[in-house]
């Protein structure tokens, strides 16, 4: 548990002094919304470029480790939905936040947790869920969102629109091409999305918002109960099932008992959600996964 809580604080470390930065307005308030742009349409594409191009699946248990992530994202999906129909007085937009709080997972944490042991496995498990829980947030919020009449490029202009999804076609053609990382591109890739992470978690910090958890209890506890109970609960259970173990089930332990990802904001402003619903599951998420976490990866990394 220890060993566990140290190596969470970096990353809250830089969470916190992302909020702390934001509260006496060291950058100017419209600076960040360039570096959460910058980040999630550049910096971190970049990283998954590096990582997914030079990418080998010799080796790597790739089929059973996409068994349970399409596993774990039907049953949380599945529970979502069930869950809805059975609260008929929740707007649909406010929804279609709760949907992306209980499916989304925040890869700057999941990539800063684990570090450079099992990048790898990492990145093949990034790259399956980044794609997956993209169309399954998109689908939602064109089902549930708000704004239909200002979606002007449409559900399938918004999936290939997608900055990560973009990042990880590329980077799985590269690879499965047998091209690669050609000339200095690997340099290149590798130094922009280094600043990936570090910016990436202070943008997590100067999103979070406490003031919007007042009015929104019910709906950010229903997402987080998903995201921190039922998820692990599944990765659990699915592990077992296919007999994963070592890093491939670390790294899906990881990645799915982490809070949701900041870019849910990004796209529910942008599809029609409710974004003080979502602010306020990105905030509580973020500081109960702190406590949450440890807990989690002690009972199931030991």
């Amino acid at each position: 548990m220890y060993a566990i809580a140290t190596s969470l604080l970096p990353i809250l470390s830089l969470i916190l002094l992302g909020l702390l930065l934001k509260q006496i307005r060291f950058i100017p308030d419209e600076a960040w919304s360039g570096i959460e742009r910058l980040t999630y349409f550049l910096l971190f594409p970049a990283l998954l470029i590096h990582s997914l191009g030079q990418q080998r699946l010799d080796g790597v248990p790739w089929r059973e480790m996409l068994f349970v992530i399409v596993g774990v994202l039907f049953v949380a999906s599945l529970m979502l939905v069930v869950g809805y129909r059975f609260r008929a007085s929740v707007p649909g937009a406010t929804f279609s936040s709760v949907f992306q709080g209980g499916v989304r997972f925040n890869t700057y944490i999941a990539q800063a947790f684990f570090g450079q042991q099992g990048l790898a496995l990492a990145a093949v498990a990034s790259g399956f869920m980044i794609v997956l829980i993209n169309l399954l947030c998109i689908s939602a919020l064109y089902t549930w969102g708000d704004n239909r009449a200002q979606r002007r490029r449409g559900m399938a202009g918004e999936v290939l629109g997608n900055p990560l999804i973009i990042a990880c076609l590329v980077g799985w053609a590269l690879s499965l091409s047998g091209i690669g990382l050609p000339g200095p591109s690997d340099e290149i890739l590798e130094i922009i999305g280094r600043a990936a992470l570090p910016l990436g978690l202070l943008a997590v910090g100067a999103a979070l918002r406490p003031r919007t958890l007042h009015g929104h209890m019910a709906t950010t506890l229903a997402a987080s109960l998903v995201q921190f109970v039922v998820k692990p609960l599944a990765t659990a259970g699915l592990i077992v099932l296919t007999g994963l173990s070592g890093s491939a089930a670390g790294v899906l332990v990881i990645a799915f008992m982490t809070p949701t990802a900041p870019s849910a904001y990004i796209l529910a402003r942008q599809l029609g959600g409710d974004t003080q619903t979502m602010a306020a599951i990105i905030t509580l998420q973020t500081l109960l996964g702190f406590a949450v976490m440890p807990l989690i990866a002690a009972l199931m990394l030991g």
